[in-house]
């Protein structure tokens, strides 16, 4: 697994790159998948612009790819901010592709054959012999 660390209009310290790798550790220690991260963290010069600190992340899982990018007052609030939605994004991936994998292991026969063999069951509990009886009324 690979992780990227890119700054744009930013110096990236120390501190924010131990940071980042023990966000981001978490995540990749939850999904074997993840191939490749690239994170990009920037700061747009406005001073009218309250949330300037901008993180993102191009995720790239064994066939997918996840973008997220998130806005905030500060640089650390923005890798929370991401590190949480990328982490709901990869479970939720992961349980995708788990659930897939679930149903495509069903064959048809193999449903089907069991699915015969329970009604089979059925009908030969209410197969009883019925009694005809013939009531004849005399007028």
């Amino acid at each position: 697994m690979q992780l990227t660390l890119n700054g744009k209009n930013i110096d990236i310290t120390p501190a924010l790159k131990d940071y980042v790798h023990e966000k981001f550790g978490k995540i990749i220690k939850h999904n074997g998948h993840i191939m490749n991260m690239k994170v990009t963290l920037s700061v747009t010069k406005n001073k009218s612009v309250k949330k300037s600190q901008t993180a993102e992340v191009n995720c790239f899982l064994s066939g997918s790819v996840i973008k997220i990018k998130e806005n905030a007052e500060t640089m650390y609030a923005a890798i929370d901010l991401l590190s949480d939605r990328l982490d709901r994004q990869v479970r939720e991936t992961k349980e995708k592709l788990v659930r897939k994998s679930k149903s495509a292991s069903e064959s048809i026969r193999t449903g089907s054959i069991a699915q015969e063999e329970y009604i089979g069951e059925e009908e030969a509990a209410e197969e009883v012999p019925e009694e005809t009886i013939n009531i004849e009324i005399e007028q």
